[in-house]
């Protein structure tokens, strides 16, 4: 299947703490900043690109409180390269682990965190 032209699909995520949470995908993936646009108090929103994936962070009071949209996501895979390698750095950069890396059947390797906020996410890596 050809990959669309000009095609991305590119999740925001409401936060109450920009430089916090940016922090952490900065230091976890190594994002770099592509956008920010300030605010009244810092930036009102940010665009983090790591490898070909990218994701904006928004301010908002409520933070990850804030009552989602129609569209809500259980959790966001972020495929690395070795999930084992970056595991032990996820709680050193602010998030948190929910267990060790598993084989899945699919033919993925698995470990299960949150970011500073609690949004979940899977570090997933092709076997």
């Amino acid at each position: 299947m050809n990959k669309p032209s000009g095609f991305a699909v590119q999740p925001v995520l409401r936060t109450n703490d920009i430089e916090r949470l940016g922090s952490f995908y900065t230091e976890l993936f190594g994002a770099k900043e592509e956008l920010s646009v300030p605010g009244r108090k810092g930036p009102f929103f940010v665009t983090l690109r790591f490898g070909d994936a990218s994701v904006c962070l928004v301010a908002d009071k409520r933070g990850a409180d804030a009552e989602p949209a129609r569209v809500t996501v259980a959790v966001f895979a972020v495929f690395v390269e070795n999930v084992d390698e970056l595991l032990p750095r996820v709680k050193p950069a602010g998030g948190e682990v929910h267990g060790k890396a598993k084989d899945m059947p699919w033919g993925h390797r698995v470990a299960h965190i949150c970011d500073p906020d609690g949004n979940a996410l899977n570090l997933t890596q092709q076997l």
